[in-house]
């Protein structure tokens, strides 16, 4: 689909619902609006959890995130695309059938598979069927080291070296553009990897003391979806995307949001604080 740069371009999420507002939907609309850009929606699964811990998940029915799906493209001009949360192999399929009957989509795949506080948000059996259906029309796809781990059947890689030996491997699924985030590795630096088939870019940058990184991974990703649709480069879009999601790590500590792992500060730009409005 093409877009009209003389306006605001839409864009669409793929992903759950999180009621402590800090990933998921709520996370990607957030990102969307700070980063000039409309964001639709289509929810997965809705879940019952805070700052703390996923307590429940209720998982939508895929026939109708079909018709949420047919609803958005049959009506609005979508630009990219971005999924999160897709919870079990049924969806993972029914989400990718339907995404590839799509001309020109700029898809990116946010491979949800953990929460921030350790529950199980894809189901073992669903990850094959995200490398034989997603990942081959994927523009862009976002792993941080667990779930590159769980897409080759590997232990993590603990050093840029074998994060670019992964990207490589994950490549060769189909995907055309592999990030990997290194938030997980260990020191003070949190790297990343981006690789489009012929060439690396390391993207570093210091590690920000904060326990409030909920959602993070969902930020960044949908950072990415906004750039790519305002028709940056996929390298440029993540260098872009890594700098918006390291202003809102460090403007996190700003927001007083639940006695856990807090959300990050969407819009540390826009918001002044304690400024009366």
């Amino acid at each position: 689909m093409s877009i009209n740069h003389l306006s605001i371009p839409n864009v669409l999420t793929i992903a759950g619902s999180d009621s402590g507002g800090g990933a998921g939907i709520q996370a990607d609309l957030k990102t969307f609006s700070a980063l000039g850009v409309y964001g639709a929606s289509v929810i997965t699964a809705l879940t019952a959890q805070n700052t703390i811990a996923v307590n429940s998940v209720f998982p939508v029915a895929p026939t109708f995130v079909v018709e949420q799906m047919d609803a958005v493209f049959s009506d609005i001009d979508i630009g990219a695309v971005k999924t999160g949360m897709l919870g079990d192999a049924t969806m993972v399929k029914a989400v990718a059938d339907y995404l590839a009957t799509l001309n020109d989509i700029k898809l990116i795949v946010d491979p949800v598979m953990i929460s921030k506080s350790g529950n199980a948000l894809l189901s073992p059996d669903a990850v094959s069927v995200l490398i034989d259906s997603l990942l081959p029309i994927s523009y862009l796809v976002t792993p941080n080291l667990p779930e590159v781990a769980a897409l080759l059947g590997k232990s993590e890689p603990t050093s840029i070296c074998e994060m670019k030996s992964a990207a490589r491997d994950i490549h060769q699924f189909g995907v055309k553009n592999v990030l990997i985030k290194g938030g997980h590795l260990e020191g003070g630096n949190s790297p990343d990897v981006f690789f489009d088939g012929t060439c690396f870019v390391e993207l570093a940058s210091t590690r920000i003391n904060t326990k409030n990184t909920h959602g993070t991974g969902c930020t960044l990703a949908s950072a990415i979806t906004a750039f790519i649709a305002h028709g940056q480069s996929p390298s440029d879009a993540v260098a872009s995307a890594k700098k918006y999601i390291s202003s809102a790590i460090s403007a996190a500590d700003q927001l007083n949001v639940g006695s856990g792992h807090g959300p990050v500060n969407h819009f540390h730009k826009i918001w002044l604080v304690n400024q009366i409005l």
